[in-house]
């Protein structure tokens, strides 16, 4: 195991994708998540994979299933989900692209079906916890980094 991209926060804490072993039955260039784990899988093909740890939904948000990227959007604009607004009724209806408010982050990989993508995030704290209402949050560095390794129409497996 080894590092292929370093960062850094401001509160000091390193971050790494990782390029791990990564035996799986699915084809190369597949995304898996393992929200058991908090970690987005990037499959290589020749039995590594990068690793990407990421914040997943919270208990009775979670899913599985299979979908696959039907969009990719840098610094997109946000409309808070009626389940979400109904949490939060303070919230805009839109929150623009680029907003230090915005949930999105750097970039979303809108997910088949409607509901939910791969996004950055505005609260990094999150990464590696159960935080959502179902998307996939990714530190800002790590989603522009999946966003140009991934094309519309990859698979993604969203596990247990």
């Amino acid at each position: 195991m080894f590092a292929v991209g370093i960062g850094a926060l401001t509160t000091g804490q390193v971050l790494a994708r990782e390029v791990v072993a990564f035996q799986d039955n699915v084809s190369p260039g597949t995304v898996v998540v393992r929200t058991a784990e908090r970690r987005l899988y990037l499959v290589n093909g020749d039995g590594t994979a990068i690793r990407y740890p990421v914040a997943v939904g919270k208990p009775g948000k979670q899913w599985t299933g299979t979908r696959e990227i039907d969009g990719k959007y840098v610094h997109p604009a946000w409309s808070p989900p009626h389940e979400v607004k109904r949490d939060n009724p303070r919230l805009p209806d839109v929150i623009a692209g680029g907003s230090p408010h915005n949930p999105m982050g750097s970039a979303a990989l809108t997910l088949s079906g409607g509901e939910y993508a791969i996004h950055g995030t505005n609260r990094p704290n999150s990464i590696g916890s159960y935080a959502s209402y179902g998307c996939i949050r990714m530190y800002n560095q790590d989603v522009v980094d999946l966003y140009s390794r991934v094309s519309v129409g990859t698979p993604v497996y969203v596990l247990r």
